[in-house]
C-alpha cells in the first residue's frame, strides 16, 4: 500500500517536472516564432522597397529611351496590343 503510494507520488512528481519542462520548451519556441515573424516581416518589407525601387528604375529607364526615340524624330510603338482594352 505505502509503496503504490510512494510510487504514485513519485510519478505525480515527475509529471509536475515534465510538464514544467514542456511549458518553458513551448514558450522559447513562441519567443522564437516571434522573432522570426519579425525578420520576415523586415526581409519582406525591404524586398517590396527593392522592387518599388527597380519600377522607379525601369519607369526612368522607359522615359529616357523614350525622349532620345522623340528626340530622333520617332516615336515607341503603343503599348496597347491590337484588339485588347486597356
Amino acid at each position: 500500500m505505502f509503496k503504490q503510494l510512494f510510487e504514485f507520488l513519485q510519478q505525480t512528481l515527475f509529471l509536475q517536472r515534465d510538464v514544467q519542462h514542456l511549458k518553458e520548451d513551448v514558450a522559447h519556441l513562441e519567443r522564437e516564432l516571434h522573432e522570426s515573424n519579425e525578420l520576415l516581416r523586415t526581409v519582406l518589407c525591404e524586398l517590396q522597397r527593392l522592387g518599388e525601387r527597380e519600377t522607379f528604375e525601369r519607369q526612368k529607364l522607359e522615359l529616357r529611351i523614350e525622349n532620345s526615340l522623340l528626340r530622333s524624330g520617332r516615336s515607341l510603338p503603343s503599348s496597347k496590343r491590337p484588339g485588347k482594352e486597356g
